[in-house]
């Protein structure tokens, strides 16, 4: 593979300083290589594209277009649009879909996000490999004229029905804060929410990728703290935050508290299972053990995965669950072509919330049994060699290596796990208690860093 195609390449899609490692040239050749591999060559099919806000999106997309169209196949291009908006069009559409974002990185990156038709995951090892080195070969060859049309399609209002149809709310009037982070959320809440009872209080609407108020990270409890204050400034009944393509949710109860992602998991997790007992809910190595034992008490199968949405998409698939959840903020819906999509998640807590008529803090609260420290990040030399040290210190407990290394005792638990592009190892600890979770913290930190 190309240097300059190894550079960007990662785990579920492509990803890069824009435009000096993702430039157009680069676009074009993956353009023609993603339509090779999913069939569309030759005037045999289409291609959805969807992009989001930043300055580099537009260019990248004609860039894009143009290498799906030197092919002969044709784009329908949605213009601004949610990275679970493409998914939805890609999935009423039928056709394999590309989208033009770097979620929540700096502004200066960008990135590509593609799925088969019926929004059927790409990654490393689904196609994103050989679409990569298809493009290697093309990249010093001049462009072949493009032939396939562009037709240009609103799907917003689509997309927003959909996702009412499939989770419908009704009740008490609630007030509800969102943080765009300048990112598309701005473009999907006004159509979305216009349909819902919901005084909306709105913070960085404005489309603007360069993020001027803060990331749009909401992993980065930092990039929280507007939202908090604001809920408890309007007197709000939850606040919610999503990244900068929107496709990841989080939420801040009426207290301005963050919510763990695992407690929504637990959530809407609970409300499949009101209606369709016996379901199947999925939950990655990282979840809080709230995910299974609620799964259990509902009567439900919870199966757990490696992270990656790759991953626990192709484990929807195979074992049909009606749901699954990351720790990240991800959330995946049968319903919604086994994709993730953050607008769901929060219309599922929006409804549980104005069906139940008490606080956030009360409906949550149940799914909050144990004190999680949050990932932790240590750059290390030798991931291999810190991972086998943490074996042997831990080896009476019970290991597994479904994804990294968990160490699981009757009152703790930990992961710990190799990022998949740089020199990091991250830690995950869930106690009983806070003292407990500090304490395990604390030692394997140490041992980690020594």
């Amino acid at each position: 593979m190309d240097a300059r195609l190894r550079a960007i390449v990662k785990a579920y899609d492509i990803r890069g300083l824009s435009p000096q490692e993702l430039t157009p040239q680069v676009a074009r050749a993956l353009g023609a290589a993603f339509a090779d591999e999913v069939g569309i060559s030759a005037g045999r099919g289409s291609a959805v594209i969807g992009h989001d806000m930043r300055a580099t999106s537009p260019v990248l997309v004609a860039a894009l277009s143009e290498g799906i169209r030197s092919k002969r196949a044709d784009v329908v291009d949605i213009g601004l649009a949610s990275t679970d908006e493409l998914y939805a069009a890609s999935g009423q559409l039928d056709m394999p879909g590309v989208m033009v974002t770097a979620s929540h990185n700096p502004a200066a990156y960008n990135g590509l996000k593609m799925c088969r038709a019926g929004a059927r995951p790409i990654g490393l090892h689904t196609g994103l490999s050989a679409i990569a080195e298809a493009a290697s070969a093309r990249l010093d060859t001049p462009p072949s004229e493009p032939v396939g049309r562009v037709t240009a399609r609103d799907f917003l209002e689509e997309y927003a029905e959909l996702l009412h149809r499939l989770a419908p709310v009704s009740g008490r009037r609630l007030t509800v804060v969102v943080d765009a982070g300048n990112g598309m959320a701005g473009h999907t809440v006004p159509a979305v929410f216009a349909k819902l009872d919901v005084d909306l209080v709105p913070l960085y609407f404005e489309l603007d990728g360069t993020f001027p108020n803060h990331e749009a990270n909401p992993l980065d409890p930092n990039t929280l703290v507007d939202l908090q204050a604001a809920v408890l400034e309007h007197g709000a009944d939850l606040g919610l935050a999503f990244d900068g393509d929107a496709d990841r949710c989080f939420v801040v109860d009426e207290r301005g508290e963050t919510v763990s992602p695992s407690a929504i998991t637990a959530l809407i997790a609970s409300r499949y299972l009101a209606e369709q007992p016996g379901a199947t809910v999925l939950y990655n190595a990282i979840c809080s053990r709230i995910v299974p034992e609620v799964v259990a008490e509902r009567g439900g199968t919870a199966i757990r995965t490696p992270v990656g949405h790759s991953l626990i998409k192709a484990e929807m698939g195979r074992t049909r669950a009606v749901f699954g959840g990351e720790h990240s903020g991800h959330f995946y819906f049968r319903d919604f072509y086994l994709a993730d999509s953050g607008m769901l998640a929060a219309l599922h807590v929006l409804g549980a919330l104005a069906e139940a008529g008490v606080p956030a803090s009360h409906l949550l609260g149940a799914f909050e049994r144990y004190a999680g420290s949050g990932e932790i990040n240590s750059t290390v030399d030798d991931q291999s060699a810190v991972l086998d040290l943490l074996r042997r210190e831990y080896a009476t407990y019970e290991l597994d290596e479904l994804d990294g290394l968990t160490v699981t005792a009757d009152s703790w638990w930990f992961n710990v796990r190799a990022s998949n592009t740089e020199p990091l190892l991250r830690l995950n600890v869930e106690a009983d208690d806070h003292q407990t979770m500090e304490r395990i913290r604390d030692e394997v930190l140490a041992r980690m860093r020594a």
